[in-house]
C-alpha cells in the first residue's frame, strides 16, 4: 500500500465533493459533478476498500463495537479546508456508537494530509484512532 498514492486518491475525492456541494440542483454542472464524484468513489472503494475496510473494523472492534462498518467513502467530510493537519467538523463522517464516550455524539471521520481517521465527540474532543 502506497501511502502518498492513498492520500492522493483521498484529496482528489474529498476535493470533487467540495465541487458539487458548491453547485445547486439546478446548475447545469450538477448532474456531471456528480457522475464524477460516483466514478471516483467506485475507484477509489476498489483500489483501497480492502485495505480500508480492514483498518475500520479493526478499529470499530475496539471503540465501537456495536456500530456497523460502511464503506469507506461513507466516512470521508465534505471538505478539507486545503491544511495540512486538517481536523474536520464535529459534525463530519460517520455516527459510531462509542464505549468510551456513552451517550454522547461520537463520529469516525476519514482525512488526509496525513492520512488518518479521527474520532470526534462534541464540539472538544478529536482523538486520532488510526494512521496510514
Amino acid at each position: 500500500m502506497n501511502k502518498e498514492d492513498l492520500n492522493r486518491a483521498l484529496v482528489s475525492l474529498i476535493e470533487k465533493k467540495q465541487e458539487l456541494h458548491k453547485l445547486s440542483y439546478d446548475d447545469t454542472r450538477y448532474d456531471d459533478v456528480e457522475e464524477e464524484l460516483h466514478e471516483l468513489e467506485d475507484s477509489f472503494n476498489e483500489e483501497y476498500g480492502a485495505y480500508l475496510e480492514e483498518m475500520l473494523e479493526k478499529v470499530h472492534e475496539k471503540l465501537c463495537p456495536d456500530t456497523d462498518v460502511l464503506l469507506p467513502t461513507a466516512y470521508l467530510p465534505n471538505d478539507i479546508g486545503g491544511d495540512t493537519g486538517y481536523v474536520p467538523s464535529h459534525k463530519e463522517g460517520v455516527w459510531v456508537d462509542s464505549d468510551e464516550f456513552p451517550g454522547k455524539e461520537a463520529r469516525l471521520v476519514l482525512v488526509p494530509n496525513p492520512t488518518r481517521l479521527i474520532l470526534s465527540v462534541g464540539k472538544t474532543v478529536r482523538k486520532e484512532v488510526w494512521k496510514a
